[in-house]
């Protein structure tokens, strides 16, 4: 099941995204939320014709660092013995069709495409073999980086956390099996830049939520980025970033530098 989070005139609101009403996909309007009690309404619009939004808005955003073995490479590194895991913070995150900005204190500003793990009930200190009982969903996250100052400052807030800094969309989805191979990719421009496999994940989906879970408590809407595949790189003014996540498909965000 894919929910979507649109703009209605009374403000955001949570649908169904459904391709068995018609010839073109509808978002049926929910009552409630995904993380908890919520019911169909009669409420029914084409996909094409609403405005979708961030499918959630976090407390927080965790974000795991060099889960790829090929992108560590990348980086000049290696695939730690455990999670490296870091903070985004809510203000970063944007939807589809919203604009990532380039900030004016960096002039080296890379695409990263990533899953994202969607939390859907209050975790804390969980086994392993129960991450999935917490899991909502996924969707797709680009988990932009100012890389001149990743490289600069002895730690990654200010690097990761400019506001825009995490498109998500274009929805949540229940139905993905990351342990499957999902594939991710990223295109700048039409031009593929990443093409990876969550095959490739050196720590998975559920030991990386258990992993988190252990020092903090994770909350209904919160999210996690599994990493990045390699490929990465620079983003320009004018840009249009694609990042696709088989099975959930594709968040798309024009780029543009930071007026003033």
């Amino acid at each position: 099941m894919r929910f979507a989070r649109v703009l209605r005139p009374d403000g955001p609101a949570y649908g169904i995204v459904r391709d068995d009403v018609g010839e073109e996909s509808m978002v049926q309007l929910i009552d409630g939320v995904p993380f908890g009690d919520w019911a169909e309404t009669d409420q029914v619009a084409p996909l094409s014709s609403v405005r979708l939004l961030a499918p959630v808005i976090p407390t927080k955003i965790l974000c795991v660092g060099k889960n790829y073995a090929a992108h560590a490479g990348e980086m000049g590194g290696e695939v730690p013995s455990e999670p490296l895991v870091f903070l985004k913070p809510p203000t970063a995150v944007v939807g589809p069709e919203d604009a990532i900005v380039l900030p004016a204190l960096s002039e080296e500003v890379h695409h990263e495409a990533e899953l994202a793990v969607v939390i859907g009930g209050l975790a804390r200190k969980v086994p392993v073999d129960q991450a999935g009982l917490h899991i909502a969903g996924y969707a797709c996250a680009n988990d932009v980086t100012a890389r001149d100052l990743q490289r600069r400052d002895a730690q990654w807030a200010r690097a990761k956390g400019f506001d825009t800094f995490c498109p998500l969309g274009p929805w949540l989805d229940t139905d993905v099996d990351p342990t499957q191979g999902v594939r991710v990719q990223a295109r700048v421009n039409g031009a593929p830049r990443q093409d990876g496999s969550t095959a490739d994940l050196a720590f998975g989906v559920a030991e990386l939520v258990s992993f988190c879970s252990q020092f903090t408590t994770l909350l209904p809407g919160d999210v996690l980025l599994t990493g990045t595949p390699a490929g990465v790189g620079p983003l320009a003014d004018g840009d249009r970033v694609e990042v696709e996540v088989e099975g959930l498909g594709v968040l798309a965000n024009p780029v543009q530098a930071e007026a003033g």
